[in-house]
């Protein structure tokens, strides 16, 4: 039997658990330090079972006993921006929760696949990589695949047609710098260039730019949780049924174009070994430089945690 631990029992985690148990991919554990919380939604999740047709077992934890021989670990554990917090408070902050997390859970899982989600996304997936000491095709972060669903989402809104026929790839960081690639986007194999003209493609790729804030302020407290926890499903899929799915997910680039010592949104194949390939798109001059301002700015953001946890 496969197993999956999600460490974080808040929003995502949780919708993340429900989704890999009730698409029967693997028993559960999840894990959080909040008392009581992960044991309650993981027995909830349970009782849900019957009801979804499926046998898998869901475990709630606050040590990481339970979650030892885990074929992936999903880390989704971290703090949201609060009034009144820097951008470096919180980068400190889910640093050095990551930086445990990572720890405590290879040591029982050394063979595991790591997939992060909590923010800022691109640079805790790199501090994931540096703790666990991994090959970094194991080591992968959830955005791309996000991002990618919800320019899918405009543009069959835009078009009036089914989700399933629309494809998409969206590259780079997980920020307002993010790369929406609309040269690539068809419907049912129409390219999107000729079915939408260029002033609406890129509203379209702006609000996809925007996706998680559009939630955000909508919602007033919290952020997006079902379209996140739904994305790492579909990366746990691919991983543990060996799918080889083309997905745009954060990865470390050995010069792919013209990229090193960072992790990044890039269009990768997803099988049993975690990234199994970097695919390299032949990106338009003003794709291209899109793609390294975004890689800069999680340069810059990698430098700062640095410095951070030194001084912690």
């Amino acid at each position: 039997m496969a197993k999956v631990t999600v460490v974080g029992s808040g929003n995502v985690g949780a919708t993340v658990a429900q989704y890999v148990a009730e698409n029967d991919l693997a028993d559960v554990v999840l894990v959080d330090v909040l008392e009581g919380v992960p044991l309650g939604k993981a027995l909830d999740l349970y009782e849900a079972s019957p009801l979804h047709g499926h046998d898998r077992k869901l475990i709630g934890s606050q040590t990481y006993d339970e979650t030892k021989g885990s074929d992936i670990v999903v880390i989704t554990a971290g703090i949201a921006r609060k009034p009144g917090m820097s951008r470096d408070d919180l980068l400190k902050t889910n640093a050095s929760i990551v930086q445990s997390v990572a720890t405590q859970a290879v040591k029982q899982s050394p063979d595991a696949i790591f997939i992060i989600v909590t923010n800022p996304l691109d640079v805790m997936t790199y501090l994931a990589w540096k703790t666990t000491k991994l090959p970094s095709q194991r080591v992968i972060g959830m955005a791309g695949v996000l991002d990618s669903a919800r320019f899918q989402s405009f543009i069959s809104e835009a078009l009036n047609v089914s989700t399933e026929d629309v494809r998409c790839m969206v590259l780079g960081g997980h920020g307002d710098l993010m790369v929406p690639i609309a040269r690539y986007a068809t419907v049912n194999g129409v390219p999107l260039t000729e079915l939408l003209d260029a002033d609406k493609i890129e509203a379209l790729a702006k609000r996809t730019r925007e996706g998680g804030a559009e939630v955000v302020a909508l919602l007033k407290s919290g952020s997006a949780f079902y379209a996140p926890g739904a994305s790492v499903a579909l990366m746990v899929e691919a991983i543990l049924r060996d799918k080889r799915r083309l997905l745009p997910c954060a990865v470390l680039p050995e010069g792919h174009y013209g990229l090193k010592d960072l992790y990044v949104g890039l269009p990768a194949i997803l099988g049993k070994n975690g990234v199994e390939k970097i695919v390299e798109l032949k990106l338009a001059a003003d794709e291209t430089e899109a793609l390294k301002k975004s890689a800069s700015s999680i340069r810059e953001n990698i430098d700062a945690m640095n410095k951070l946890l030194v001084t912690a």
